[in-house]
């Protein structure tokens, strides 16, 4: 038996076992993130759209730092397992990956948010960054910026298929087409791809949900049938998430954006779990316990004395906290207020004179 309820880290150089070491001794709590699971699961994403030679090419969706695993090192861990396309929400984290040496020779790039009033467009597209466009004022700033450098920008024309947020709608498809034909025949705009975004694929288990995705990916549909009309045929399409990737192949098309699958989970537990899919979650979150104390019968635990002791027992301080991203309902915490109510909090994996044990924050 070890100190640690976690396994005992492999490490792949003696570099590796002191910067482990080094932030112990910075701060009682560290994010191990586990690169292999992370080209694994990759790898296995790739594996499921049929290889990496099946016509359907895999974007390691890296965005948000790479949901907090460090976007950089899951970005070459995403490439390593057979990504050919990397997508970041925002242009500053493009922009990065270019600098950190992931060139163009390497993997294209998609960025698709950015500020209507401030958009280093020029920056995009000196750097070679595929750009999306889900608006006539979005077209106008790209145009611009490829006429400046002199250089024909990609773009991926973003449709609402039934999502709500970015892209154009049917009723306004017409008004984008009328600017983007003309640039493409210009040769100041290569349309690349077409896309958008599914919002209820993980959830198989309601049927109007499930009617509500079929209703998208028709939609879909419809969009690529007039940019064809107009023509302008996307070489590209893209409307796979994680959840789709996994259970819906009829629509991986010719590129699927796993996201949260990348990082070893499904999107929704009415999917299943992680292990349904051969994914293995890559960030585990530990901490070095503080105090242990023994306390009596009826003693009140922190702020609002939301939890009594029932019994004389001990209590063990784990240095996770909300500055470290840990949600007060993680506590069990009753939103009524104090009511002294059984409502267990979230759990933890905490190590005994018994073994490893299982107990609520």
């Amino acid at each position: 038996m070890t100190l640690s309820a976690t396994r005992e880290w492999d490490f792949s150089s003696e570099q590796g076992k002191a910067n482990y070491k080094a932030a112990q001794r910075r701060y009682p709590a560290q994010a191990i993130v586990d690169l292999a699971a992370l080209r694994d699961n990759m790898r296995h994403l790739v594996s499921v759209v049929g290889g990496p030679h099946s016509g359907t090419a895999v974007m390691g969706i890296v965005k948000a730092d790479a949901y907090g695993h460090g976007l950089v090192p899951a970005a070459l861990a995403a490439l390593a397992g057979g990504a050919t396309w990397l997508g970041t929400a925002q242009s500053h984290e493009a922009l990065l990956l270019r600098k950190a040496g992931i060139g163009p020779d390497r993997c294209h790039i998609l960025t698709w948010v950015y500020s209507g009033a401030e958009v280093p467009f020029d920056e995009l597209v000196d750097n070679d960054i595929d750009i999306s466009v889900g608006s006539l004022a979005g077209i106008d700033g790209v145009a611009a910026a490829a006429r400046r450098l002199g250089k024909t920008v990609r773009v991926h024309v973003k449709v609402d298929s039934g999502f709500g947020r970015n892209g154009f709608t049917p009723a306004g498809f017409d008004a984008a087409l009328a600017k983007l034909v003309p640039l493409a025949k210009e040769g100041v705009l290569h349309i690349v791809g077409q896309w958008s975004h599914l919002a209820v694929a993980d959830a198989p288990d309601v049927p109007e949900f499930v009617a509500s995705t079929d209703m998208q990916v028709e939609t879909f549909k419809d969009f690529t049938r007039r940019m064809e009309a107009a023509g302008i045929p996307p070489e590209i399409r893209h409307l796979a998430n994680t959840a789709a990737t996994l259970s819906r192949p009829e629509i991986h098309f010719e590129l699927t954006r796993p996201g949260i699958g990348l990082y070893g989970y499904e999107a929704d537990p009415a999917m299943g779990t992680p292990s349904t899919y051969s994914l293995k979650p890559a960030m585990t979150l530990q901490a070095q316990l503080g105090t242990v104390k023994d306390v009596e019968a009826g003693h009140g635990i922190s702020y609002g004395r939301t939890y009594l002791t029932p019994s004389d027992t001990s209590t063990a301080i784990v240095p996770l906290g909300y500055a470290d991203g840990i949600h007060r309902s993680a506590s069990g915490f009753d939103m009524e207020g104090a009511k002294h109510v059984t409502k267990p909090g979230g759990p933890v994996r905490v190590m005994t004179s018994e073994g490893p044990r299982l107990y609520r924050v």
